[in-house]
């Protein structure tokens, strides 16, 4: 029968057959155990093809602790130990063959048996599509779509995101909007169009989603996640997914996934003990399971399972058109004694803290990122004070293009949630962080962890009564916008939705229809558009070139001023902030420059829900002897408000 020889025949009906079959090369193989394969999903897994005339089913999959290992599924009634995959003959630990008869479509899982006598029945790591949850069989897909992004595509290979406008909408798509009713889970391609439309009119660059892998725990978010290749089938088919990234670049929005390498979750399915060792896991139980969430760390020594995660990486964002992955918990992964007391973990080599390897295979992946995928950017979730978290590998860095700054969130928050009264004596907490803004490139995140687990809505973090918390609210995001960073804003916090998150009921809509929540929203709305058009309001965010205090030092009153700059001075936007409920009349800020300051924006505007206290729309600088610069312009501060004045013009 020549090199595709038959190697099994099923016995009764359906009747199967197995042929030795491979897809995968020598050098596949060189590259898979050296961690160096970043496209190893094309070769593992399930991949319908036709065989000397007769369709079927190619399988691969990693065992190298297996005594046998066998496919079933609903082609065979599930019968175990049946059809026989082969091992290959290098030394792989790879199990192969081509299962005549399977078809786009059928559900399948591997039964493995150890050596040491272990028995399960596995999901496929590399599965293109699972099965609806609860239910866990790996599913035979192909991803063939037609894309109709390539306008988008080739204009993001040539535009440096470091320096453009970024405003991300994070969404959990079960829980934004559930057009069919509040029961049903909407579909990903026909969600595309409402969601766009919304972001594109909100003035959103970018769409990033709670994480949309494979998971068996629906209330985990998708922080738990098995499908690296495969997204959740709660909201339809891969290339629903395709359809709804589509549609988001046709109308000019980026769309980022969150994608979580630290952990995975135990389920007996997955991929713990998968052949009967610790495969993809740590065998180390110092190293073994994450202490917050009772999952599984993977072992980022092994060659293989760097393989895997960077082919899962790359996968996002060939095969899904992903503009950036967010890499969630990153500092766990970088610490052996993250969340671990004294005496349950050990120490590197080198007697540190540090896990070298982790480190490695981040640096591996951003690099490997940037080199393939034009245009695409890697963001870290990182909580400490881990040095060079973006800046490049070749200088040290662990190469991510921008890092979330939890410390400003952290800050930021404590500050506003207290009384105004009190703010005078935190006046450190909302100056602190332009200290090392510089230090990385900083998103400020206002992410879904601040609106859940009892810590309240953003809106019921604020004091005072309603007019102050919608005040103070306004006056947050106002901060945050101006405030050097790119910036990240949850779904539902844009229109001051009043419940805690919860992921199984859609966004209070209701509330838009109120006149303060409507205010809310058209002030980020507001905010969104003119940090889009201002240069100075994005161009040098990641540059101290791109900052200036006007004053930093007026705690008795909580106010501080500063000056946002792009390199030109006619893009000067001075900015000042009154933390306070009292307006402040004929206020002396200080200024760059003698000139007409132009009002762009003021947050305590009718139309946002505000008092009205302004100035008229403009205010004029003059000479000043006591200001530090030498020019000041009288203002009026409205009552817990942010103004926003663009010019400095004679």
């Amino acid at each position: 029968m020549g090199w595709w020889e038959k190697v099994m025949t099923g016995m009764g009906p359906p009747r199967m057959r197995v042929f030795r079959h491979t897809l995968l090369t020598d050098y596949d193989v060189y590259l898979y155990r050296e961690g160096k394969h970043t496209s190893i999903w094309e070769k593992f897994g399930s991949h319908p093809l036709e065989l000397q005339g007769e369709p079927g089913v190619y399988f691969s999959v990693w065992a190298p602790s297996a005594a046998s290992v066998s496919v079933m599924g609903d082609f065979n009634d599930w019968r175990r130990e049946e059809l026989m995959l082969l091992p290959r003959t290098d030394g792989s630990g790879i199990w192969e063959g081509f299962v005549a008869g399977v078809k786009v479509g059928d559900l399948y899982k591997y039964y493995i048996v150890s050596n040491s006598g272990y028995r399960a029945a596995k999901g496929d790591p590399y599965c293109a599509r699972w099965e609806l949850p609860p239910r866990t069989a790996s599913v035979v897909w192909k991803l063939d779509y037609e894309w109709k992004d390539g306008a988008w595509m080739n204009a993001r290979g040539g535009r440096d995101l470091l320096s453009c406008p970024l405003s991300i909408y994070e969404v959990h798509l079960g829980s934004w909007r559930r057009p069919s009713g509040p029961n049903v889970l909407p579909n990903y391609a026909s969600i595309a169009d409402d969601l766009s439309s919304y972001v594109s009119d909100m003035g959103f660059t970018h769409v990033e989603l709670l994480p949309i892998m494979e998971h068996p725990f629906y209330a985990s978010w998708g922080y738990q996640a098995l499908g690296y290749f495969a997204p959740t089938s709660r909201y339809g088919t891969p290339q629903d997914l395709m359809a709804f990234v589509d549609r988001m670049h046709q109308r000019g929005i980026g769309v980022i996934f969150d994608w979580v390498p630290s952990h995975f979750p135990r389920d007996e399915h997955g991929m713990g003990y998968f052949d009967g060792t610790h495969l993809y896991e740590y065998g180390d139980p110092r190293k073994m399971v994450h202490p917050d969430w009772a999952s599984f760390v993977f072992d980022y020594g092994r060659t293989e399972v760097r393989s895997f995660l960077l082919s899962s990486a790359a996968f996002w964002l060939r095969n899904y058109h992903a503009d950036a992955l967010r890499v969630d918990a990153v500092a766990s992964m970088l610490y052996l004694d993250y969340s671990r007391k004294p005496g349950e973990w050990a120490p590197n080599v080198n007697g540190g803290r540090e896990n070298l390897e982790a480190v490695s295979f981040l640096k591996d992946l951003n690099k490997m990122v940037y080199a393939s995928f034009p245009g695409a950017q890697t963001i870290a979730e990182e909580s400490t004070a881990w040095p060079m978290v973006s800046r490049p590998t070749d200088v040290g860095g662990l190469g991510f293009g921008m890092k979330w700054n939890l410390g400003w969130m952290h800050d930021t928050l404590e500050y506003l949630s207290k009384d105004p009264v009190h703010r005078k004596h935190l006046h450190d907490k909302v100056t602190f962080s332009i200290w090392y803004a510089f230090a990385e490139n900083f998103i400020l995140p206002l992410s879904h962890d601040e609106v859940v687990h009892g810590k309240g809505s953003l809106i019921n973090k604020m004091p005072g009564d309603e007019w102050q918390r919608f005040a103070n609210l306004r006056l947050l995001f106002g901060y945050m916008f101006s405030h050097p960073g790119k910036k990240l804003l949850f779904m539902g916090d844009e229109f001051a939705q009043g419940a805690e998150w919860n992921h199984d009921s859609q966004l209070e809509w209701g509330l838009t229809k109120k006149p303060f929540n409507d205010g809310v929203r058209r002030w980020v709305k507001d905010l969104n558009h003119l940090c889009s058009r201002e240069p100075s309001l994005y161009l040098l965010d990641f540059s101290a070139g791109g900052f200036e205090w006007m004053d930093l030092a007026d705690r008795s009153s909580s106010i501080i001023s500063f000056l946002r700059r792009s390199g030109n001075e006619h893009d000067d936007i001075l900015v000042a902030c009154n933390f306070t409920p009292v307006p402040r009349f004929n206020y002396a800020m200080p200024a760059p420059r003698a000139g007409v300051w132009r009002e762009l924006l003021n947050s305590d505007g009718k139309e946002y829900g505000g008092s009205g206290v302004g100035n008229l729309g403009r205010v004029k600088a003059t000479r000043h002897s006591s200001s530090r610069t030498g020019y000041a312009a009288k203002l009026t501060l409205p009552p817990l408000g942010i103004l926003l004045l663009k010019g400095g013009e004679a």
